[in-house]
């Protein structure tokens, strides 16, 4: 086998790959239109219904009944908007992100328009919950309309209050500077002469948007997650919301929904046995969890709290926020790999302090580490390459009985200590990391709007003047060059030829970070193939086609 088949099998399996992602994003068979609200529902205990039906209703209706109050809040890496009709977050925006690179507008994670709604909301439901459904949302009342975390200070408080037949309920959120999540307490005191019983919940409500602002070159996943105590992560798509709603039991757990490089997601008890819901309501995905019922006492006080996270999808803060909540960093089935060779970038972009330059160490220091398996690969086939005579002897002599030809084959294989697979295995070895690289590089927040140099002001984007493809090209080229292929077959020539002309149009869509480690890697195989080839030459074997 020789090297430009592999690489034309490694581009086949990448492009396959890269397709049945896409096919599974836009082109997979849809489940069957939503069911009707009563359908949807089978199996769900009334407390159930009254949950997902009533309280989305409420959101709707909140939606047409004038709001008491915006109350704006302003940290250091947040700047959202509180709606004092049941103290729902209803826009929020990352101003250490911005929307386009440049322009400085602040990334908008999550807002309420007329035709796109994207919120978290939460309350108390129950027999004696001011969200039970039976009246409107409950309307807080607050000091101030606007709250701003001064210079310096660590921590800012803003405190909703609400009386509610005999409960005295503080809704207060609790900021962080430098933090993304948000401690959310519900401080309800009992002030009747009678026991009284709620039941805190947390949700997600966003819009399903039609049409995936998605493509094979850039898949990227826009939907909802979760996670149980038996089951650390699992994604839950619009489509599999449509098709079926979520009820699952689980101690802690949490809630989400997902976009390319940000995360919104609820953290209820995590103590607590709390139930994960979701339902489709008038075009609209819903996912949440709902805690256990809690009797308050008279004349007893209690506190119910949940975390609230809206930002980046960083993977160590969201390991230390709850279980599974980092792997919303979604690598898919090499996360395995994925993993440490993003700490590995991570670590060496620490050193390097420029996000390009450390893709160049990690590309020198995977290719270092495969050479073994490289000098396996390229020295198997040149001795493939040598034997071809004697089996071309061999298929000549026993062309009419196949039975006999093939253990003569392995018996020369054996004789000569040829191994005919010893140039696929390592390539077999090398498409996993760079798949899991592959991953890394369109998963990871840092790389996003990340300068490089001189024209790449952007690891995430495609090059604005495809140089990078187009130099990788020719490095493929030149690759070709080294090592001509034995093919008498024209169609296969013209294939091979045409390769590096495919790949570098292929690459145009491309990440110009992935582009860059894709070219640092050619340029790092041309180096590796002609010191293995003068090596080899040493020995009496021949690199080149006779």
């Amino acid at each position: 086998m020789e090297s430009q088949r592999s690489i034309l099998v490694i581009g086949l399996a990448l492009v396959s790959f890269l397709l049945w992602q896409q096919w599974n994003i836009d082109a997979a068979p849809k489940p069957v239109t939503a069911v009707t609200e009563s359908s949807q529902n089978t199996g769900s205990s009334a407390a159930d219904l009254q949950l997902t039906t009533a309280d989305t209703e409420q959101s709707e209706t909140a939606a047409v009944v004038a709001t008491a109050k915006t109350i704006s809040v302003n940290t250091d890496v947040l700047q959202l908007n509180i709606d004092s009709r049941g103290g729902d977050i209803v826009a929020l925006e990352l101003p250490a992100f911005e929307l386009n690179k440049g322009q400085g507008d602040a990334y908008p994670l999550m807002r309420r328009k007329d035709d796109f709604e994207y919120v978290a909301q939460s309350g108390l439901i129950g027999r004696d919950g001011p969200d039970d459904g039976r009246n409107a949302r409950p309307v807080y009342n607050s000091v101030q309309s606007s709250y701003h975390l001064a210079d310096g200070a660590e921590q800012l408080i803003v405190p909703l209050t609400f009386d509610y037949n005999g409960l005295h309920i503080e809704k207060r959120f609790t900021f962080t500077a430098g933090h993304y999540d948000v401690r959310v307490d519900y401080l309800i005191t009992n002030q009747s002469a009678e026991v009284k019983t709620v039941q805190p919940y947390q949700h997600l409500v966003q819009t399903i948007e039609s049409g995936a602002k998605s493509s094979m070159m850039m898949p990227i996943y826009r939907g909802t997650a979760y996670g149980t105590s038996s089951e650390r992560y699992t994604k839950y798509s619009f489509d599999d919301v449509k098709d079926k709603n979520l009820l699952e039991a689980t101690q802690g757990g949490w809630v989400a929904m997902l976009e390319h490089y940000f995360v919104a997601a609820w953290v209820p008890e995590t103590a607590a046995e709390n139930q994960l819901y979701s339902k489709i309501f008038n075009g609209k995905a819903v996912i949440g969890a709902k805690g256990p019922a809690v009797n308050i006492q008279p004349g007893s006080e209690i506190t119910l709290t949940s975390t609230f996270y809206a930002g980046p999808k960083d993977q160590d803060k969201l390991a230390t926020i709850a279980n599974g909540l980092d792997l919303t960093v979604d690598y898919g089935f090499l996360w395995f790999i994925s993993q440490p060779l993003f700490w590995l970038l991570t670590t060496i972009q620490g050193f390097v302090v420029n996000w390009g330059l450390a893709i160049i160490c990690i590309t020198l220091i995977v290719k270092g580490g495969m050479y073994p398996l490289t000098k396996v690969q390229y020295e198997s086939m040149a001795k493939m390459r040598n034997l071809k005579p004697k089996i071309e002897e061999l298929q000549a002599r026993y062309k009419d009985d196949r039975q006999k030809m093939g253990p003569a084959m392995m018996e020369l294989y054996r004789k000569e200590k040829v191994n005919p697979m010893g140039g696929c295995l390592p390539m077999i070895v090398q498409m996993p990391i760079f798949l899991a690289l592959y991953w890394v590089f369109v998963e990871s927040v840092e790389l996003r709007h990340a300068p490089f140099m001189l024209w790449i002001n952007d690891l995430s984007a495609q090059d604005p003047y495809y140089v990078l493809p187009i130099l990788f090209g020719i490095s493929m080229f030149l690759m070709q060059r080294l090592t001509p292929m034995q093919v008498t077959d024209p169609m296969q020539q013209k294939i091979m030829m045409f390769m590096p002309v495919a790949f570098s149009v292929f690459f145009l869509w491309f990440p110009s970070g992935l582009v860059l480690y894709w070219f640092v890697s050619n340029l790092i195989s041309l180096a590796q193939m002609l010191y293995i080839y003068r090596g080899m030459e040493k020995k009496g074997l021949h690199t080149k086609k006779a």
